[in-house]
C-alpha cells in the first residue's frame, strides 16, 4: 500500500485493525519464543498497539517500526511515557525507558540501525502488506535480525470477497516466505468472531517460526 493510504487511515482514525484489548494469541503464546526478561523484541508496523504494553509488563525490551507519526505519538501518549526524539538517517526514534519506535519506511530500517532483536512479534506487519511486497519484506525482516524467532499472527479468508489490508495469507505463502530459514508450527487457527471486519468469515492463525 502506498504511504498516504496509512497515513489518512490514522488521519480519519480508520483504525479498525487496532485491537483496543491486545490480542489474546500473544498471551497465549508468546511463551513458546523461549525468551527471558530483559529479551528484546521487535515489532514490526506495530501502530500504536496494546501489545506493546503487555511486552513491557512482561519486562521485555520492545523496538518497533511504524509509518505513521500520529501512531507513535498515540502510543506514547497512552503508556503516559514521554519519550526523546532524534533524526536517524531517513528515520525518526521515540526513545524511553525500555522501548524504541522507530518512524518511518520498514524498509529504511537496517540491522546497523535496529540492532541486536531477540524475537520478533509480528501481527500486523505480513498482513498488511501486498502480496507483491510481501516477498521483499520476509527478506528484508529476516536480514535485520539474524532470522530471529518470530510469532507470526496471519488471517485466512476469501480474499475475493473483502479487498485488503488485512490481506488473507494462506499456509502455503508463509511456507514460502519463512520454510527455507525457519523450522515452522501452527499453534492455533481461529474464527474470526462475527468475520473480518464483520463481513467476511475468517480465520486467526497463530505460527511459531524457529531459526533452522
Amino acid at each position: 500500500m502506498e504511504a498516504t493510504y496509512w497515513h489518512e487511515k490514522w488521519k480519519k482514525n480508520n483504525i479498525a485493525f487496532h485491537e483496543a484489548s491486545g490480542n489474546s494469541l500473544l498471551s497465549e503464546f508468546f511463551s513458546q519464543l523461549s525468551l527471558s526478561k530483559g529479551d528484546r523484541v521487535f515489532v514490526p508496523l506495530c501502530g500504536k498497539t496494546r501489545d506493546i504494553a503487555w511486552l513491557l509488563s512482561g519486562g521485555y525490551r520492545v523496538v518497533g517500526a511504524e509509518l505513521s507519526e500520529m501512531a507513535v505519538e498515540q502510543l506514547f501518549q497512552e503508556m503516559d511515557k514521554t519519550p526523546e526524539v532524534e533524526q536517524i538517517a531517513n528515520l525518526k526514534r521515540y526513545k524511553a525507558s525500555n522501548i524504541d519506535i522507530y518512524v518511518g519506511d520498514i524498509f529504511d530500517l537496517d540491522m546497523e540501525i535496529l540492532q541486536e532483536v531477540d524475537g520478533i512479534y509480528d501481527r500486523a506487519a505480513l498482513v498488511a502488506l501486498p502480496q507483491d511486497i510481501r516477498p521483499v519484506y520476509a527478506q528484508h525482516l529476516m536480514a535485520m535480525t539474524k532470522v530471529a524467532p518470530q510469532l507470526l499472527i496471519s488471517f485466512e479468508y476469501e480474499q475475493s470477497e473483502l479487498a485488503g489490508p488485512p490481506f488473507s495469507i494462506s499456509s502455503q505463502e508463509i511456507f514460502e516466505r519463512y520454510n527455507a530459514d525457519y523450522h515452522l508450527k501452527m499453534l492455533a487457527s481461529r474464527d474470526v468472531p462475527g468475520g473480518l471486519k464483520g463481513l467476511v468469515p475468517a480465520r486467526e492463525v497463530a505460527w511459531l517460526l524457529t531459526r533452522r
